[in-house]
């Protein structure tokens, strides 16, 4: 057993914990199927958001770390239940008032208000696929209308029909008596309108597989459950799809946490085993509310992508599941140099480590080397310095701190700079709000400036740090700040820092300074501490 198995049969690492419950499950023996099969579930009713995409990465972290323990065959399939009829036209799509006809239609019977796929649920589909593809992720997609209609949940759908009450009962005893009055756990598609109906079943016959049912006209139908003819609610669905399937692991968040018992029941009257879960909770916008496909509120992972790489998104999933999250976009720098950091990491870890770090989770095993020699934070406070307009910009300070970077041997180096500029446009450069320092923070920052300049003329440590500094780099140049404002009667260095932000940088929040002064640059710092004591910064 190698040194990475061993460490990860004992992980507390949460993907390495569940990959050990469905290593449990088959007693280290493959199923009778000859594979371990995960699943994610896609309601295409609106367009995917990070939450979708972050289901998706999370299982396939667990499988990654089901394969570094198992030597079992595994597949993931994304299901997508467009089937469902369209209950409410999404706030987000062009010209929503045309699509109101066809409400409670299929959502792979509506068509695409965006005019590119055969119908709205195909256009979301293919949305799904294609984000998902950009991470280069491995899975079967599987549609719903497609597992309808071409026989796959015959079996299933038929025995339905056979242990009608039995799944029923289940169904019932979650629902208030009102609706238990009208309840069906098959929803017909009406055979004329094409809409999936809400309607009580006059008779279901296990035997022969059909329901009779009264339409919304008084019209007496029956249609057999298979072919396409019908569709199960979506809590029984769930059920059915484990069992037709033989799934053996989904996530999902914490708004179906409460379901669990209906699915897993449904799916053992189905006669299916009930799958290994992991609940995760709920992603939130900037204003805590929940993030919902229709309302297309929080970030989507195009704006992710626009500002960040796709990594320091999977990060962000990798980070405590079952805790609620913000997806805002004061996130993502956080995220990019978290991500880095773990990185740099990872070469110097023991197994055990690293197979905690985040980084294995998200590369497979094989994370790459960081090329970010200077962090994204800093990328955006170089800019706002800089008042860069392309990356370009940033790489004449970059080569002068680290003169081994080059776009061509750094390209995630190249890449954060190119977002860092884009980032800083867009969110920070509109909050920037300088202020005018007082007399004794203007003292403080003439001799700062002071100091500065003996470096920027001499290109050595000032004198007078001559026997205590033996070159100028990061940690030197964050000793001049420090010894200033402790000079100056800074009590807290916090405080001192702080004027730095609000006056130099018009944040009240900003850089390791020591890092900064040696990215910028010396001279270039005295011409910004000028600027700011002028009051030149504003503009």
């Amino acid at each position: 057993m190698s040194q990475m198995r061993d460490a990860a049969q004992n992980s507390k690492a949460w993907p390495f914990e569940e990959a050990r419950k469905l290593v449990a499950r088959y007693k280290g023996k493959a199923p009778e199927k000859g594979y371990v099969l995960f699943e994610t579930g896609y309601g295409p009713s609106g367009l995917p958001h990070i939450g979708t995409f972050g289901e998706v990465a999370r299982t396939t972290m667990i499988r990654r770390a089901f394969a570094e323990i198992s030597d079992i065959p595994t597949r993931l399939i994304c299901f997508s239940d467009d089937l469902d009829g369209m209950r409410k036209v999404p706030d987000n799509v062009p010209d929503p008032v045309a699509l109101r006809e066809h409400l409670q239609k299929p959502l792979t019977s509506v068509p695409d208000p965006f005019g590119t796929h055969a119908s709205f649920g195909d256009h979301n589909n293919a949305m799904l696929r294609r984000f998902l593809d950009t991470f280069g992720f491995e899975y079967e997609f599987i549609s719903a209308t497609e597992f309808y209609k071409s026989g796959q949940f015959d079996d299933v759908l038929l025995r339905a029909a056979e242990r009608y009450d039995d799944v029923m009962a289940v169904m019932l005893k979650s629902l208030r008596e009102e609706r238990q009055q009208t309840y069906s756990i098959f929803l017909p598609i009406h055979p004329e309108t094409g809409r999936v109906l809400y309607v009580p079943m006059k008779h279901v016959d296990g035997k022969n597989g059909t329901i009779t049912f009264d339409d919304e006209d008084g019209r007496e139908w029956t249609l057999s459950v298979t072919g396409g003819n019908v569709k199960l609610q979506w809590k029984p669905d769930f059920g059915a799809r484990w069992a037709a399937l033989d799934v053996d692991f989904e996530m999902y968040g914490k708004d179906h946490s409460t379901n669990t018992a209906i699915y897993d029941r449904i799916c053992e009257i189905l006669g299916g085993k009930k799958p290994e879960h992991y609940v995760y909770e709920l992603f939130l916008d900037e204003n805590g509310e929940k993030i919902s496909k229709s309302k297309g509120n929080g970030l989507t992972i195009d704006e992710w992508l626009t500002y960040a790489s796709t990594e320091s998104l999977s990060y962000y999933m990798f980070l405590k599941p079952r805790t609620a999250k913000r997806l805002s976009w004061d996130v993502i720098p956080k995220a990019v140099d978290e991500y880095h950091q773990q990185l740099r990491a990872y070469p110097n870890q023991t197994p055990d480590q690293q197979a905690a770090n985040p980084v294995w989770h998200i590369h497979g095993g094989k994370p790459p080397a960081s090329g970010m020699v200077v962090s994204f934070s800093l990328l955006l406070n170089l800019a706002s310095v800089a008042r860069a307009q392309d990356k370009a910009a940033l790489w004449g300070f970059i080569r002068q701190y680290a003169p081994e970077a080059a776009p061509e041997t750094h390209p995630d180096l190249d890449q954060a700079a190119g977002f860092a500029v884009r980032y800083f446009h867009d969110f920070v450069a509109p909050t920037l709000s300088f202020r005018a320092p007082s007399a004794s923070e203007r003292a403080a920052l003439e001799d700062l400036a002071t100091a500065l300049r003996e470096v920027a003329a001499t290109g050595q440590v000032p004198a007078a740090y001559a026997d205590t500094l033996d070159k100028l780099d990061d940690e030197a140049f964050m000793t001049i700040v420090r010894d200033t404002g402790k000079a100056h009667g800074f009590e807290s260095l916090r405080d001192w820092f702080k004027v730095l932000y609000e006056v130099l940088l018009g944040s009240s929040q900003g850089p390791r300074w020591g890092s900064f002064i040696a990215l910028y640059g010396a001279a270039e710092t005295v011409a910004l501490i000028d600027k700011g004591l002028a009051g030149e910064l504003g503009g």
